[in-house]
């Protein structure tokens, strides 16, 4: 009996003193996770309280603790505006231990951010924002950037443009980090297709009136005109098309940084025709449907891609913090990059080394009212870009973590 007891004691012990370091290997004894996203402005409909509700939901699904300790959610309105997001993720690090930060639509938002984080240590996701400095000179070792990119989005759209003859192409562009970049993007692409870049009008960010610029862009003669902007810039661009008589069999709009919420604003009738790419489509598979209805049901909207990988990106967070037993940022790091990404989101993802998570993209196309047969029905796509193709090649980067030659 005495054995037995003693036995018992032991593994009581030995139980206590794993769970000891389980609770140890936490700092603060909780995993924070915080949102910085638009709730309230230009890009609020594609990311936003949509944004912290998917990080919710991997949270809730993953059993809302991991290694014995509870996880929390804290999410902040950035503004659009690079210092303000900058100042809440340093308070964030410092005073209230947030671990991880995530979504960060915005070019500049996410430079900010992710250049804080790496002064603070912490990891930062990027999801929401599309620069393309994130994995070139600005990478950081504890960086990912998740769903898309501007070289993403400028190889499948402008690549397949142009091989159906879409060869002169003139800009709408919103004036900051992100549309400077993909039309930079897209003007490589394009002209080393053989098409040629006829003209340029830079907006400012969330602009109301885009008269005098479609008028412009219709008068160039160009067969693409082509959004270097995002959400209701882009909505607003598509309708002003409609507005001043853009006539598709002379002239075309591609979006370049287009999402599902973008064409549930303008209208089918609208956006009909409309040539994107994009990292996920709700209506896909099987399983993309299953997740997407259940954020329908709290949203009332389907997701976007960026949505949709900020479910992803926690739940691959939230798996290497437990793998690795600790929420400590270098280990962390380490198990996400050496760890495939295989949800509904990305089949085969990984994250390389200048924090490009590559997957597959796909082009879609716009349906026509006709060919829309229930709500949110809006995409048929026309083809699947690899993984390999869809990404800037490691040799062409310019991250000073890439190891060349």
């Amino acid at each position: 009996m005495n054995r037995l007891a003693g036995a018992c004691g032991a593994a009581a012990l030995a139980i206590a003193s794993i769970a000891q370091a389980q609770g140890d290997a936490i700092s603060d004894g909780v995993v924070r996770i915080g949102v910085i996203t638009d709730m309230g402005g230009v890009l609020s409909e594609l990311s936003g309280r949509g944004s912290a509700m998917a990080v919710k939901m991997a949270v809730e699904d993953f059993g809302s603790q991991v290694l014995g300790k509870p996880i929390e959610v804290l999410e902040v309105d950035h503004q659009n505006k690079a210092d303000i997001a900058a100042n809440k993720a340093r308070e964030w690090f410092d005073v209230q231990k947030v671990d991880m930060i995530t979504d960060l639509t915005n070019s500049a938002v996410a430079l900010a951010a992710v250049d804080m984080a790496k002064q603070k240590n912490r990891i930062a996701i990027v999801n929401g924002a599309g620069a393309l400095r994130l994995t070139n000179e600005s990478c950081t070792p504890n960086s990912i950037h998740y769903a898309w990119d501007t070289y993403a989005m400028a190889n499948g759209t402008a690549r397949a443009i142009v091989k159906k003859g879409g060869d002169s192409w003139y800009f709408l562009t919103a004036d900051y980090a992100f549309g400077q970049q993909i039309e930079r993007d897209v003007t490589e692409v394009v002209t080393a297709a053989g098409g040629k870049v006829v003209g340029t009008s830079r907006h400012p960010f969330n602009a109301s009136d885009f008269s005098s610029f479609m008028v412009a862009a219709k008068g160039s003669g160009a067969k693409i005109i082509g959004l270097a902007n995002g959400g209701s810039d882009t909505i607003n661009a598509i309708k002003s098309a409609q507005e001043f008589g853009i006539d598709p069999a002379r002239q075309n709009l591609a979006g370049l940084a287009v999402f599902i919420t973008d064409i549930h604003g303008v209208g089918l009738k609208a956006a009909q025709g409309v040539m994107l790419t994009e990292a996920f489509y709700w209506d896909s598979n099987d399983e993309t449907r299953q997740w997407s209805r259940r954020f329908f049901e709290r949203m009332k909207k389907m997701p976007t891609a960026i949505h949709a990988a900020n479910y992803s990106s926690t739940m691959h967070y939230l798996r290497a913090v437990r793998d690795a037993g600790t929420d400590a940022t270098g280990t962390v790091m380490a198990k996400m990059k050496a760890t495939p990404i295989n949800d509904f989101f990305a089949k085969n993802g990984r994250i390389r080394e200048d924090g490009r998570m590559v997957h597959d993209m796909y082009l879609m196309q716009v349906k026509t009212p006709a060919e829309s047969k229930y709500p949110w029905d809006y995409y048929k796509r026309l083809a699947v870009i690899p993984a390999a193709e869809a990404f800037q090649p490691l040799e062409k980067s310019t991250c000073p973590l890439v190891r060349k030659g």
